[in-house]
């Protein structure tokens, strides 16, 4: 069995649902965990990865989730009716258990397990938000700072070195998911 049909195969119905209309549309070679549960207006794009039951729920508004991201294990991402769509760019790391709710995280930004992302927030290109932090609605994280807390605040500025490992968690994931990929070639023959 050839990787393209190993991605069929893993990328079936079972975790895609239309909502009214909408039916998710999936990029090129993206990895869907088994578990997890993509539905209605979902766009995911080429090369990127949803973990073990993680849910994005795309039915009252839309989501849009660029390049190369991955959405880690336990994540839950969902809207608000017509008012907050969700929107994430291309190679953004997003941890374990984050909720995510009709909010905007732009490219190269990182998550932390935990944390969760109200309406309205924006997370700028090549900012962190620190495990278990919550960043209230509308509050917007600058580039290149962390952020932490309940509610979340700036901590400081990233340094040179962890800006450059939010590109190589990318990468990282995208090998994890070829990992897995041939891991279950090997294993099914």
């Amino acid at each position: 069995m050839d990787t393209s049909q190993i991605y069929k195969k893993l990328n079936n119905d079972l975790k895609l649902f239309p909502y009214l209309d909408k039916f998710p549309k999936i990029g090129v070679e993206v990895f869907l965990a088994e578990g997890s549960k993509i539905i209605g207006d979902v766009e995911i794009g080429n090369y990127s990865s949803v973990w073990y039951n993680t849910v994005i729920r795309g039915d009252v508004h839309y989501i849009r989730i660029g390049e190369m991201t991955n959405i880690q294990d336990c994540s839950m991402l969902h809207v608000t009716n017509g008012k907050f769509p969700l929107n994430i760019g291309n190679k953004v790391t997003i941890g374990h258990s984050v909720n995510l709710h009709g909010c905007s995280l732009m490219d190269l930004s990182f998550i932390g397990i935990g944390s969760i992302i109200l309406d309205g927030a924006i997370v700028n290109e090549k900012s962190l938000v620190a495990a278990g932090s919550v960043v209230k609605p509308g509050f917007i994280v600058p580039s290149g700072v962390l952020v932490a807390g309940v509610p979340a605040k700036i901590i400081r500025d990233l340094t040179m070195d962890e800006i450059l490992d939010f590109e190589n968690s990318a990468i990282r994931y995208r090998n994890y998911s070829e990992i897995t990929l041939n891991s279950f070639k090997k294993y099914k023959g």
